[in-house]
């Protein structure tokens, strides 16, 4: 950890700790220097990272000054999912969310997951892609190694080593996107009719994979805030033959938690202890709200079990479909796996990427989406909170840019999505993010792109639904049978 970092780290304790309260004037930048023996530039740097995470706030000729972190008054409740394994449903719906071209169906997509493709910070990826089309050289035009390019799997390694994770390009294989990744670690550890635990509520991609490869998905109970329950998955594997455990723990897709870190080293020692391998999913952990970045499952892992999968399709942009995994002991079997359903990954923009993250574009791109994504957060949430009906849970996402709703009642978002959609509007269902078809009465939403006032009247249109559908479906329930035009 850099010495900006771990000032930075010992005022965001003395933050939380009460130390400090809101309001309250910090330490002078000199103060600073005196009191923890740092240079002004250390010190600057570290109020800086305060200012990233969204701690602390510079007033000019003042100094700086602690923020509130507003957070939603009701959370979503921790999951009951079925306790038994199931067969994944809901394809249907996943490919009716996935096929859509938001300029050709003219919708505003408030459920996507898709980053801020608009960015300044993303121009010199934009550059070198025309460079490269303009120049290429033999290299970029053939196939390039079946495990990646070096250049990329160099990069890839030096990132992971901010989540704590020592690797060599050769533990590293580039994929088609984060989705292959994961597939290519869930074909390698199981067989058809096998068991794999999940989060609840988890990805709709990975509820997918294990459909296709006819495997059986036990959902385990999730606080949106700490992440799976350890107790009640401690329980599964002394119940279930359970093959391989897929988590999301760093900035979790939908929910937007970061497991703590001690929870995370408990997780692993459990895996050990039951000899489960585990399929990490890190995709949006490069866009945690916390500084230092949140260390992987990975860095914790000291015999191989646990295949680390990610991409640069939500910290930049989905369209490169440039992905990476770190396979651990499994890197043999993953390799073939890669070589009979793609082969090797397109090699211009592995090319692009590399170069990008090399001349520190990367973190630079980084650092201005983390601080548009935790804004955006705040500004959705109040939306939320001032559109919706009372009794609205809302998630407080760690990171990423994604925000996960349950509505009052028993109220049907796919009932709701159907409607919306004839007005212009999307939405995502919850019931895509559960095997069987669970949290139907939630949603996600995504606050990535500008909150513009069209943004707003989109959220504000889909409270004023979510209250006129909870209004017809009492109604519905008083009257049975009774059909109530929307």
């Amino acid at each position: 950890m850099k010495r900006y970092d771990q000032v930075a780290q010992a005022l965001a304790q003395r933050i939380e700790q009460g130390q400090y309260r809101v309001g309250d004037r910090l330490p002078s930048v000199r103060a600073l220097c005196r009191e923890l023996g740092v240079s002004v530039s250390t010190a600057q740097e570290a109020y800086r990272r305060l200012e990233e995470s969204g701690l602390a706030e510079a007033r000019p000729r003042s100094g700086y000054y602690v923020l509130p972190r507003p957070t939603p008054n009701l959370l979503p409740k921790v999951s009951r999912p079925a306790q038994r394994p199931l067969d994944v449903s809901q394809w249907d719906q996943v490919l009716e969310l996935v096929a859509r071209s938001p300029e050709e169906d003219r919708l505003l997509m408030l459920g996507r997951g898709i980053p801020d493709l608009t960015a300044v910070s993303l121009r010199p990826l934009q550059r070198q892609l025309a460079t490269l089309h303009r120049h290429v050289a033999a290299h970029g035009l053939n196939y390039d190694s079946l495990q990646g390019s070096l250049e990329l799997r160099r990069q890839v390694v030096r990132l992971a080593a901010k989540s704590g994770c020592l690797l060599h390009p050769d533990d590293v294989l580039i994929t088609t996107g984060c989705q292959e990744a994961l597939s290519l670690a869930l074909r390698t550890l199981t067989e058809p009719g096998d068991v794999v635990a999940v989060d609840s509520p988890s990805f709709y991609g990975t509820m997918q994979i294990l459909k296709a490869q006819k495997l059986k998905a036990l959902e385990i109970p999730t606080d949106p805030q700490t992440g799976i329950s350890l107790e009640a998955l401690e329980l599964a594997l002394e119940q279930w033959p359970i093959k391989a455990i897929q988590v999301t723990p760093t900035c979790n897709n939908p929910l937007g938690y970061t497991m703590p870190e001690a929870r995370k080293r408990a997780l692993v020692a459990l895996a050990q202890r039951f000899d489960v391998a585990i399929v990490e999913d890190d995709i949006y952990g490069d866009l945690s709200f916390d500084t230092p970045r949140p260390r992987t499952l990975k860095s914790f892992d000291d015999d191989g079990r646990v295949l680390l999968c990610s991409a640069f399709s939500k910290t930049l942009v989905p369209g490169l479909r440039v992905g990476w995994m770190a396979p651990g002991r499994y890197r043999d079997q993953a390799l073939h796996m890669k070589y009979v359903s793609t082969g090797a990954s397109a090699t211009l923009p592995q090319l692009a990427v590399a170069e990008f993250v090399q001349h520190g574009h990367y973190e630079r791109h980084l650092r201005e989406m983390v601080r548009q994504y935790r804004q955006h957060r705040d500004i959705m949430i109040a939306w939320v909170l001032r559109y919706f009906p009372p009794g609205t849970g809302v998630s407080y996402p760690q990171g990423g840019f994604l925000l996960w709703l349950e509505l009052p009642g028993a109220t049907d978002c796919v009932r709701l999505n159907e409607q919306l959609m004839g007005e212009g509007l999307h939405i995502t269902p919850g019931s895509l993010f559960s095997a069987s078809g669970k949290f139907r009465h939630c949603l996600r939403l995504n606050y990535a792109a500008a909150m513009t006032p069209s943004v707003e009247a989109g959220v504000k249109h889909v409270g004023e639904a979510v209250a006129a559908l909870m209004d017809q479906e009492r109604l519905e329930r008083e009257v049975p049978g009774r059909l109530m035009p929307l």
